[in-house]
């Protein structure tokens, strides 16, 4: 279920990178970035190596340049996985189903900072626990990015439009079981889908890519478009529907 491309190419760690500024958000030491003034919030779920990763960080503010105030909860509490470790006693230590149940004090606390809409987005390890939360219908949209752990009973259990993006060499998420997935959803009629499996690319293309490649950042900016055009279709619109409601 899990191999040596949930560890592929790790980033170097930097507290300093990016634009925004790490704060107590319900209770996790976050990164966020954007305006409030927006009432659009987007939760960004890290892969195994957690928010200190500039590609990850510059993602981020990508989004929140898009017009989202983005919080990164450090859901792994200063242990990331390193080289050398075991990934499966990893994961067992950071357990999906825990991450989501400290989600949802983090978006208590969006809300009362006057986020109306929140949309989430998570790569690899992080989509696990946008499954365990989107079992529920608090959020708005997810993305799964290169999803890792994700299983056809979870796609069974999802409540929210939901955006799968795989890649073509992908041994946790073949596209094979990406075709699956698509396949359970397109029976969801109440959830809006769209699932997309990338040509030419690995496992951790969208936030592990090489900076001076510049076709990898190519494809993982396809990527990261895609994820910003599904927020723009249920994240902001639901929060014009609502004004207009008003």
């Amino acid at each position: 279920m899990v191999g040596s491309q949930c560890c592929e190419n790790p980033p170097g760690f930097s507290l300093s990178s990016g634009i925004g500024c790490v704060e107590d958000i319900g209770g996790l030491e976050s990164y966020t970035t954007g305006s409030l003034s927006s009432k659009l919030g987007i939760l960004l779920v890290s892969d195994v190596f957690g928010f200190e990763a500039p590609n990850l960080r510059k993602l981020a503010e990508k989004v929140a340049a898009a017009g989202y105030y983005v919080v990164v909860p450090y859901f792994l509490h200063g242990d990331p996985f390193t080289p050398g470790q075991s990934l499966m006693t990893w994961y067992m230590s950071h357990l999906a189903e825990n991450a989501a149940e400290e989600a949802r004090p983090v978006m208590e606390a969006l809300r009362s900072k006057g986020i109306s809409a929140i949309g989430a987005a998570g790569i690899c390890w992080g989509a696990k626990v946008l499954v365990e939360l989107s079992k529920l219908d608090d959020l708005k949209a997810i993305v799964m990015l290169h999803p890792s752990l994700v299983t056809v009973d979870d796609i069974e259990e999802i409540k929210v439009p939901v955006s799968i993006l795989g890649a073509e060499s992908d041994h946790i998420s073949p596209p094979e079981l990406v075709k699956e997935f698509e396949e359970v959803l397109s029976t969801k009629a109440e959830v809006d889908s769209f699932v997309k499996i990338f040509n030419g690319v690995r496992h951790g293309w969208t936030v592990r890519y090489n900076i001076k490649n510049e076709e990898a950042v190519k494809r993982a900016e396809e990527a990261h478009n895609d994820m910003l055009e599904w927020f723009f279709k249920h994240v902001r619109s639901s929060c014009v529907c609502r004004k207009s409601a008003l």
